[in-house]
């Protein structure tokens, strides 16, 4: 399962504690340079943005980030780690971060020709799974374990935060009274109650993050405060994506499909013919909506998600994500970048 739980694998609000992590400077030193290599547009890669028309980049395994200025030819950068990388995000064609496993962060200042490392916990052997940030100084890097990071001096430090009001109502109480009780068995076990969380999605003021067992939540300060939604599946979902026409789309486990017309207050399941996991959403600009996911998943909606075609792919490869350029798809996949002319029956 080339998915962001496999990803993982392979390595009324309540009251938030909140406790800043400095750099681990021996762990940096340690840190080894990924490898160049001729094919590294052919390996596993995780996550793929459209920084702007002309700029685009991809990351993935042993470190391997990729640029490119037309979305078919892709030069690698150096990078100084080599763990998996599971998620990219630029928020101009300068400034961009890159997470991953060993609750990596990466960064950089020039449009990806270099990077530097702001984290690296290889000790804690969990994945960083998704990161976002709305402007150069305040960014959020989430993953595995209910891990929570944010910075508002552009990652020159991370803060990691639990929060109580993410965790299943069942366990509520009892966090509560150990947070009272005893704040360091407090902090290990939120650790280890809280779900994986797997993406966040920005929509406008909002900010949502989805994770395995059912788990969607949204907070309006830009992750300072959640409220925990009301649970509609108990199985993981890998993506979020507003539709244009003003839906909601969350994906998951075993090609489950969920839309929402009223902001997340109720869901109602999309019917589709592959029961394949479902990796991410995205959308083009006259108004197609697509899923990707493992054994080549790929469909493609015209009607704003409530019915879905086929445009799956023969090889069977897990495509991770894509981008939609004019008359072309670009996708990264378990080997690597895979370009779809839209002009043609595939």
């Amino acid at each position: 399962m080339f998915n962001k739980l496999f990803l993982a694998s392979t390595y009324v609000l309540l009251s938030s504690i909140a406790f800043e992590v400095p750099a681990d400077v021996n762990s940096i030193e340690e840190v080894k340079a990924a490898y160049i290599m001729p094919l590294a547009e052919k390996s596993l890669l995780t996550d793929l943005q459209k920084v702007s028309n002309n700029f685009f980049v991809a990351v993935g395994e042993r470190g391997h980030i990729l640029l490119s200025h037309n979305g078919n030819d892709w030069q690698q950068a150096a990078v100084p780690a080599q763990s998996m990388l599971t998620a990219v995000h630029f928020v101009d064609e300068i400034h961009g971060w890159a997470v991953g496993h060993d609750s990596l962060i990466l960064a950089t200042s020039d449009g990806g020709q270099s990077w530097q490392v702001q984290q690296f916990l290889p000790e804690d052997d969990k994945p960083l799974l998704d990161v976002h940030f709305r402007d150069p100084l305040q960014g959020i890097a989430v993953g595995a374990y209910g891990l929570f990071y944010k910075t508002t001096d552009g990652g020159d430090s991370w803060e990691q935060a639990f929060f109580i009001e993410l965790a299943a109502e069942e366990d509520k109480e009892y966090l509560l009274d150990l947070q009272q009780t005893d704040p360091e068995i407090y902090r290990s076990e939120l650790g280890s109650i809280l779900p994986h969380f797997n993406r966040l999605f920005v929509d406008g003021n909002t900010l949502y993050m989805v994770g395995e067992a059912g788990f969607i939540a949204k907070s309006s300060d830009f992750g300072d405060s959640w409220v925990r939604m009301e649970e509609f599946y108990n199985g993981s979902l890998f993506d979020l994506h507003r539709t244009p026409e003003m839906g909601l789309l969350a994906v998951g486990l075993r090609g489950h499909v969920f839309r929402s017309e009223d902001n997340g207050q109720s869901w109602q399941q999309v019917e589709i013919s592959e029961s394949a996991t479902l990796n991410s959403v995205f959308s083009d600009a006259t108004g197609n909506v697509y899923l990707s996911g493992n054994a080549g998943t790929l469909l493609q909606s015209n009607d704003d998600g409530l019915s879905f075609t086929e445009r799956s792919q023969a090889d069977g490869k897990a495509i991770l994500n894509g981008v939609v350029l004019d008359n072309r798809m670009l996708l990264v996949t378990e080997v690597g970048i895979k370009v779809l002319n839209l002009d043609k029956s595939e």
